[in-house]
């Protein structure tokens, strides 16, 4: 949110920028993270030869522009194009628009609990950011659950009201990992035990933060699929839930073995 930035940028910052008139010296450019103005010069541009200024820069376009100087008793704020590379505008962008999403998840929170925008921020928001952006905030609580956010000391019923607000807003690209568990136990009663092995092991095992499923594939031979935001995280949790399997069937009088499908 605007207030809690400073006044102006610093020297070195990168910053979104609306470029508002262009004229033969440059470019007037308003700073969208802040209540301010800047000029880019034309040398400033680009480091090759600018024959038409508005080749480069056009009235509307958004550009990731770098602060060279700030003058805050006159106001000025000067700006570079040319010094900004294209890795910097990548991330600059993708961090621009992660804190717009973090503004827009925190207004939700706040209607939801009936509290001001400011107000959520202060009991939330910053202790978030003590630890990670913001907007990760919420995507770990969308993961996690609210656990996730109670564990920074935020009150239980705002933790509920974040993960509420980024489990309906936020789509998590999750990733996949299995492999296969081959089980055998030769008793009479055999397929209950098996089907109680994977259940106990399910139950045990089953993470806030992944989605574990079993599948049939032809006895005695079970697929074991794991969902999670990460490859560390989802080979964690497969590796812990086909070793509860293991166990079970083990304890049960079987055996068991688990191959990991690359």
């Amino acid at each position: 949110m605007a207030e809690r930035k400073p006044e102006y940028p610093e020297i070195g910052d990168l910053i979104i920028a609306t470029i508002e008139t262009v004229t033969d010296y440059g470019a007037y450019a308003k700073l969208d993270e802040y209540d301010k103005r800047g000029l880019l010069h034309v040398s400033e541009i680009s480091s090759s030869w600018i024959r038409n200024i508005h080749d480069f820069v056009r009235v509307g376009q958004k550009v990731v522009l770098k602060v060279l100087r700030v003058d805050p008793e006159k106001g000025h704020v000067d700006l570079s194009l040319r010094r900004v590379n294209k890795r910097e505008r990548i991330e600059k962008v993708m961090s621009w628009k992660k804190e717009r999403k973090a503004e827009a998840l925190l207004k939700g929170v706040a209607e939801k609990v009936g509290l001001t925008v400011d107000e959520v921020y202060q009991k939330a928001g910053a202790l978030i950011e003590e630890k990670y952006p913001l907007y990760d905030g919420f995507e770990k609580a969308a993961i996690e659950g609210p656990e996730a956010l109670t564990k920074l000391g935020i009150p239980e019923d705002l933790a509920k009201a974040f993960t509420d607000v980024a489990r309906e807003r936020i789509h998590v690209k999750l990733v996949k990992v299995k492999g296969t568990l081959e089980v055998h136990v030769l008793k009479p009663n055999g397929v209950k035990l098996i089907k109680e092995a994977f259940l106990d092991a399910e139950k045990a095992e089953k993470p806030e933060d992944a989605d574990v499923r079993f599948y049939v594939m032809a006895a005695p031979k079970y697929n074991v699929e794991v969902a999670a935001a990460n490859w560390k995280r989802a080979e964690e949790v497969l590796q812990k839930v086909t070793d509860a399997v293991v166990t079970n069937i083990t304890k049960a009088g079987g055996t068991g073995s688990f191959k990991r499908e690359k």
